[in-house]
């Protein structure tokens, strides 16, 4: 096995933190000893659909203490706006969740009751999606208890709430999906999102967009990514903008302060000026600002920490405008990023052997670095449930021009493969022989088809002269096009010789296990995370059923791709991989075209034909067939907490502490940084 080998078998190590006694906090519980990773606890607390897990920060201990302060204020910044999602999410998010927050701090009763616990249950559902929305189905949650005894709660517990906020928890047809992207409908004023007023239709919306994009400049803003657009006292349309004195001022104020004191603490000058020009982006609202921010945070490539902080991803806004607010802070692994750095390096020979038109490559890959990092703090739309691989920044124009960032969070991937079991793959996978390689490789092949999506797939392709940007031609299949697009550059090339060659695989079964497992997921499997009777509106479910589903019809002359049924059990089984990836190729080059051509038509073909729709007799199998396994289909993390050190009113240090309780770190971080009424 060579140097690159042994990340990807293995995954990212986990490495012990030292700890000492805890600060004293009112609500959260604290695990103070030293973790191995034999003996560390990755489970905290298991409702609805959704299991909480811890993760660990290897590499903690290596860093100097100026880094750890400057670490604590990246996270503490990050936290400071966590309000800010809340509201972004849903308009009476904030009211209700200071209500439960109230009730749970006050309520001395039995907690053995059945609607105490329903009452808890959804409490924990709320807190986990930021809101009272469904984090991935986007569909409202119900209470398991009736308005009769949630009025006893809020007496008990000496607070009141407007109408419409009760209205919103009890009434099922009241804002009942956060974000709508189904065809027919008017995807702004039929989604519960907060991004727009309540009574704003889409053509309202885009008749403002259509006004104000420039659409010959070669260098377009971001349009719409940090404001709420709402109307004015004469009814016309206009943007409230994000900013310190502005929507959101009081939480951005404290997000700017501590950005201050990090930017105080930075490793070099290039760290404290991006800082410094993203803290007059938060104090101006200014997007050009945004743009400059961008450009010098993706060209500081030097350092053990960094971080992503801001308005960044765009798949709340049912118009693919708006950017939710999030913030995560990482620490390099340097052996991880330098086995794997042979990944950037190859960029440029992965998009001229890419299947795409000629017309459609990149001749010249800019600055495209990737790194395997440790997570150290999340908030804001990336937690608690997290991403596990980024790249940033959005704007084509800049990663074009300046490149981008890739990063893998290998502490969260590796806290994943840790907690899992085997129930999943044993029911779904057809043979033994699959089974085996699953085992054996599977994790290797998924940990290097999110680098080659987040390397190559999302710095690949270039958009044709005079063709707008994505958000504006192809409008809100933008989002489901563009992972589309990614995975398919990471499914074509997992399975290239070349792969070999650059000592990143050993052989093609890393490769053929991820074939398995994404056509596995696409077809079938991830249907167990929507609910019976649902089509399919999440982004990332629609690309991966987009690309099974179409890879299978294309696939039926030759049997590429078989669906067989034993004893009442479907299973989707790959008879013959090079063909596979020959498909694979084909949709590429035209998920390409579409969007160098910005052909919203054939976009939008593609999806609704194979992305959205869902065979209701197969979900149904699915359902059953999962529900006997009870493994919860969404995994999410509290996070460690940073404890400074202090001596004389001065910061020395800081300490890593584990959160007990989920609903605990939930309860302090309402009472820690709510600024938001």
């Amino acid at each position: 096995m060579n140097k690159y080998l042994s990340l990807l078998a293995a995954g990212a190590l986990a490495i012990s933190c030292n700890t000492q006694q805890p600060a004293e906090t009112e609500n959260e519980e604290i695990m103070t000893e030293t973790h191995s990773d034999e003996n560390f606890e990755w489970s905290v607390d298991k409702f609805a659909d959704i299991e909480v897990l811890r993760y660990q920060i290897p590499g903690w201990d290596k860093l100097t203490p100026k880094q750890r302060i400057y670490t604590y204020y990246l996270v503490e910044a990050g936290l400071a706006g966590r309000d800010v999602i809340w509201d972004q999410n849903y308009r009476h998010n904030l009211e209700i969740r200071h209500a439960l927050e109230a009730i749970l701090d006050v309520y001395s009763g039995d907690k053995t009751l059945e609607k105490w616990m329903a009452f808890e249950d959804y409490a924990k559902r709320v807190f986990f999606s930021n809101g009272i929305h469904h984090h991935y189905s986007k569909m409202k949650h119900a209470p398991g208890f009736d308005r009769t005894y949630f009025d006893e709660l809020m007496l008990a517990a000496d607070i009141e709430m407007s109408d419409e906020a009760l209205e919103a928890i009890f009434n099922p047809d009241m804002d009942k999906k956060k974000v709508v992207k189904s065809e027919g409908m008017d995807l702004v004023l039929s989604s519960a999102g907060n991004m727009y007023d309540p009574k704003m239709t889409q053509a309202e919306a885009e008749a403002y967009f259509n006004s104000i994009i420039d659409k010959n400049d070669k260098r377009p803003i971001s349009y719409g990514l940090n404001s709420k657009l709402v109307y004015d006292n004469d009814g016309n349309v206009t943007e409230d903008v994000y900013k310190v004195g502005g929507l959101y001022g009081k939480s951005l104020e404290k997000v700017a302060y501590n950005l201050q004191q990090a930017a105080k603490y930075a490793e070099n000058e290039d760290q404290a000026k991006a800082l410094n020009l993203l803290v007059e982006y938060y104090q101006t609202g200014d997007l050009k600002k945004w743009d400059e921010y961008n450009i010098a945070w993706v060209q500081t490539t030097e350092g053990d920490v960094d971080y992503i902080n801001g308005f960044v991803e765009v798949y709340e806004d049912p118009l693919g405008k708006g950017g939710s607010y999030e913030t995560i802070v990482e620490i390099t692994d340097f052996d991880a990023s330098e086995r794997m750095s042979v990944v950037s390096e190859n960029v440029q020979w992965f998009e001229d052997n890419s299947t795409i038109m000629d017309e459609h490559k990149k001749k010249e890959v800019k600055g495209v670095t990737y790194k395997v990092v440790a997570v150290a703090g999340e908030a804001g739309d990336a937690s608690p449930s997290t991403p596990i691989g980024v790249n940033l920044p959005n704007a084509n124009w800049i990663r074009q021009e300046y490149g981008s960032k890739s990063v893998s969070l290998g502490n969260i991937e590796h806290a994943y493969e840790s907690a899992k079991g085997g129930g999943f793959l044993k029911e779904f996978a057809f043979s033994d022989s699959e089974i085996e390689r699953a085992k054996k490789y599977g994790s290797t092949g998924s940990k290097m088809h999110t680098a080659l999506h987040e390397v190559v797939g999302h710095a690949s392709g270039q958009i044709n002269p005079g063709v707008g940007q994505p958000s504006e031609t192809l409008k809100n299949y933008a989002s489901t096009l563009e992972e589309a697009r990614a995975d398919l550059v990471a499914l074509y090339f997992i399975m290239d010789e070349k792969m070999i060659e650059l000592g990143l695989l050993e052989n093609d079964e890393a490769g053929k296990a991820e074939y398995d497992n994404y056509i596995r997921n696409g077809m079938m499997t991830q249907l167990y995370r929507i609910l019976p009777g649902e089509e399919i509106e999440e982004d990332h479910m629609r690309n991966r059923q987009l690309v099974a589903s179409w890879a299978y019809e294309q696939g039926l002359p030759d049997n590429v791709i078989e669906r067989k049924t034993i004893e009442g059990k479907t299973y989707f089984v790959v008879n013959n991989y090079d063909k596979l990836r020959a498909i694979f190729g084909d949709l590429l080059k035209e998920i390409q075209r579409i969007k160098s051509e910005g052909d919203f038509e054939a976009g939008k073909a593609l999806v609704e034909g194979y992305g959205v729709k869902v065979d209701q007799e197969l979900h149904e199998e699915v359902l059953r067939r999962t529900a006997k396994l009870n493994i919860a289909p969404y995994k999410g993390f509290v996070n460690p907490v940073l404890v400074p050190v202090m001596e004389n009113g001065e910061i020395k240090d800081v300490n890593v502490e584990y959160a007990e309780s989920f609903l605990g770190q939930m309860m302090t971080y309402g009472e820690k940084y709510g600024f938001l009424n």
